[in-house]
């Protein structure tokens, strides 16, 4: 039988916590930047669970929402420099786009 040092299991305890963290199942955070009255990725494809922060980048307000089933929200007046996240619980397309600027728009396939 082996014993393992303390060295050994700490090591394979970070190693193990690492793995975790790249598990399938661990939700992420994607950045959509608003610049130039666009966002800045017409199309974005993120898993279901994860997180889109919209950063509003532009010297103007921007009004970021979507109605699409099961994903619908709205994080109302943004002014330059603020940030919103929304967290996509259900599987589909959902269809983004700015309540000031009917141009900017964005469509998200949130897979399972």
């Amino acid at each position: 039988m082996r014993t393992l040092t303390h060295g050994t299991a700490a090591l394979l305890l970070a190693l193990a916590a690492l793995a975790g963290s790249a598990a399938p199942g661990h939700a992420e955070t994607v950045v959509v930047d608003q610049v130039g009255k666009k966002f800045s990725t017409p199309e974005l494809t993120i898993r279901k669970g994860d997180t889109v922060t919209f950063a509003n980048k532009d010297p103007i307000t921007h009004n970021v929402y979507s109605q699409s089933p099961g994903n619908a929200f709205d994080v109302k007046t943004q002014k330059p420099g603020e940030s919103s996240d929304v967290t996509f619980s259900t599987p589909g397309d959902v269809d983004v786009q700015c309540a000031i600027h009917p141009g900017m728009k964005l469509r998200i396939h949130v897979g399972n």
